[in-house]
């Protein structure tokens, strides 16, 4: 017979960015702990509000299932001495397997024996052994940050309330941190009370008549649908913000939507302080029209009925006027400020104590940017552009606006910017010059923004890793990963055609100029290294086998526009309907670099060609190589391929009727060197021998 089991833990108010952590990582310690012990069950469901955790299984078996599994020990020479007596080796084995040395068995494995022993046990009551495996299932549970209390051992998100432990209608009895289990689960804070859960089946519907949805989904359901109702019904464009919404779906369990007002005056500051304010401090849904311009609109969602639903929403208007106020305040106050105040400000900000002030890294931002600007050869406009925008992009963080919303950087320097004249170009650089800002943000839309975006953030890398700061593991205290994928994402984005290693040696010569504790050449390794695997993740996450992605990243990676268009273009050969054909290619591909790698770098002399093939393959090579070279040359390597593939029928031919490794060392030697000069062309490509047939 089987029954449903439910555990649910009761806690203080979680804070909201846990509890999705928290009701998975329950779910995913229940399903192993009932896999490892060998209990058979149904669907495991997960639940979760601010204040609990809980699992519901059903279909739980009464009892284990029966083991017999036969354990592998070691070799017969090993387990058995010359008399046939046991080793110790052997029984410590026996002892291992819960078994006594007369039932040590030998069997045949690959030519050898090995001693073998039959585990068999029959079954335990799953009642038995729930209340151990409960207990450690809550014992084992870790979080970002723990919590003790009183004088319990226990770390844990929040002081542990209440425990609900359920197998039918049977409480699994075990204690926790002083907590008794129970079938007594407690309902909203304020609108519920304490209620039996008779059986697990029973539960969410149990807290739903003490005004919980303790269903994560259901709960969002309401959220969205009680909010996509009110901006039908009052004609508003209401922004539901992923991570806002998640945020409001584990801060509340019986949702109730609202909506209330704020003076229009408000409007005359930029409608990104309004929404930060909204968003990040009163957790509010911002409303637009159907242009996208903000309303003097917010909604939010209560957590409780629709009593006195007015009143509340008066009170988050006075929240609300009270922040939007603070915000006006500082607006007009920053704009007393102007931008070369606020650059002098920025001397005395330390940016890192071995690297300097922000003002310092503002120089080194404006040095790298113009470096860049004049590889990429920019026009004069632009490069005037850049610099301006590199030695203000700063400015803002000394500003009222940004010291208390420090997610507005950036986005307060273009409005200031624009306000104290700047070229439009300039102030949008400002802005951009942060982005992209996370994994799925946008590149800067215009080039000056895209050159000081580059030229911070290698400054940042190339600083970082100057003074020994290089992220290992998990470790990245400095998002240099993030710069890194940024910068990628960047020369992509704009088809720069910029090599990753000008881009080191731009800001290299800038860092060098203050003197660095270690060596420009280490720090070059370590930079290489470090974006290779940035360029692999990027090839990953494109779909790129990881074969490709090694065969082509061998060819070099520094012209990233290159290496995504080889990935592409051999990717698509490798798993094409030619694929046996293009198959056939590689194979003497690698033949020929296989020899050519033995050649000792002497010239070509046609005139030592004896045999018929090899004059072929090379008249043919001559050929082929300008219409290689130019389509390598303008990115085209589907192009640059087939000319390369053009080649496979004089290879074949060459091979089966030329004898490479000649007795004459200059004739060896001149096909070599011929072979080399193919290789060489097929090297622009990929290392086609790291493919995986």
């Amino acid at each position: 017979m089987a029954r449903d089991l439910l555990l649910e833990i009761g806690l203080e108010e979680v804070p909201a960015r846990f509890v999705r952590g928290a009701m998975n990582q329950l779910k995913e310690k229940t399903a192993k702990w009932l896999a490892d012990s060998r209990i058979e069950h149904g669907e495991v469901e997960a639940f979760a509000t601010p204040r609990r955790i809980a699992v519901r299984v059903s279909s739980v078996a009464d009892k284990q299932s029966d083991m017999s599994e036969e354990a592998k020990g070691p070799s017969r020479k090993i387990a058995q001495d010359d008399q046939g007596n046991w080793s110790k080796a052997a029984l410590g084995f026996a002892r291992s397997q819960g078994v006594s040395p007369e039932e040590l068995y030998f069997k045949e494995l690959a030519g050898v024996e090995y001693v073998y022993a039959n585990k068999s046990s029959v079954g335990t009551a799953t009642a038995e052994v729930l209340p151990e495996g409960l207990l450690g299932i809550i014992a084992s549970m870790s979080f970002p940050k723990n919590m003790r209390w009183g004088s319990h051992e226990l770390r844990f998100v929040r002081p542990i309330r209440w425990l609900v432990a359920l197998f039918g209608e049977e409480i699994v009895p075990f204690e926790i941190a002083g907590v008794q289990t129970g079938n007594v689960t407690r309902g909203h804070r304020f609108l519920g009370e304490e209620t039996v859960v008779p059986e697990p089946s029973q539960y969410a519907a149990k807290l739903r008549e003490q005004q919980v949805i303790a269903d994560v989904a259901e709960r969002e359901r309401l959220i969205v649908a009680q909010i996509d109702g009110l901006a039908k019904e009052k004609g508003w464009e209401i922004a539901i913000k992923e991570d806002l919404l998640e945020e409001v779906l584990f801060l509340v369990e019986y949702p109730n939507v609202l909506f209330g007002g704020f003076d229009p005056a408000f409007l005359h500051i930029p409608q990104e302080v309004l929404i930060t304010s909204m968003r990040e401090h009163q957790r509010y849904f911002p409303v637009f029209n159907g242009e996208g311009q903000l309303q003097p609109f917010f909604v939010t969602v209560r957590n409780g009925d629709l009593r006195s639903i007015e009143l509340v929403a008066k009170g988050n208007e006075k929240v609300l006027r009270a922040r939007l106020s603070d915000a006006k305040f500082f607006y007009e106050e920053d704009h007393k400020l102007t931008i070369g105040h606020a650059l002098s400000k920025l001397e005395s900000i330390v940016y890192h104590e071995e690297l300097g002030s922000v003002a310092d890294k503002v120089r080194r931002i404006r040095a790298t940017a113009d470096l860049i600007a004049g590889q990429l050869q920019v026009g004069e406009q632009t490069a005037k552009d850049v610099s301006r925008a590199a030695d203000i992009c700063k400015f803002d963080l000394v500003s009222q606006m940004v010291y208390e919303f420090p997610e507005l950087q950036g986005i307060m320097g273009e409005d200031y910017a624009r306000k104290a004249g700047e070229r439009e170009e300039v102030a949008k650089a400002v802005n951009e010059h942060y982005q992209p800002r996370f994994s799925g943000d946008l590149a800067p839309s215009l080039l000056t923004g895209a050159i000081v975006s580059l030229a911070d953030k290698i400054d940042t890398i190339v600083g970082c890793f100057s003074i020994g700061i290089i992220p290992t593991g998990s470790q990245d205290p400095y998002a240099l990963r993030r710069q890194a994928a940024g910068i990628v994402q960047i020369i992509l984005a704009h088809g720069l055609k910029l090599q990753l290693s000008e881009l080191y040696d731009a800001a290299l010569s800038v860092h060098d100029a203050r003197g660095t504790k270690r060596s420009a050449a280490d720090i070059r390794k370590d930079l290489s290294d470090f974006f290779a695997l940035r360029v692999k993740n990027l090839l990953s996450e494109q779909g790129v086998r990881y074969d490709v992605v090694d065969a082509v990243m061998a060819a070099g990676f520094e012209d990233l526009r290159s290496v995504v268009e080889r990935a592409s273009v051999v990717q698509a050969l490798a798993a094409g309907d030619d694929r046996s054909e293009f198959k056939l290619a590689v194979e003497q591909f690698n033949r020929v670099g296989n020899l050519a790698a033995k050649a000792d770098g002497t010239p070509i002399d046609p005139s030592l060609f004896a045999e018929q093939a090899e004059k072929e393959l090379y008249e043919q090579w001559l050929r082929q190589r300008p219409t290689f070279a130019e389509s390598a040359e303008q990115g085209n390597y589907a192009k640059a391929v087939q000319s390369l593939t053009a080649l496979t029928p004089f290879i074949h031919s060459y091979f089966e009727k030329v004898m490479v490794m000649s007795p004459d060392e200059a004739v060896r030697a001149n096909r070599l060197a011929a072979l080399a000069g193919i290789a060489g062309d097929i090297a622009v490509v990929a290392d086609f021998s790291k493919l995986v047939w």
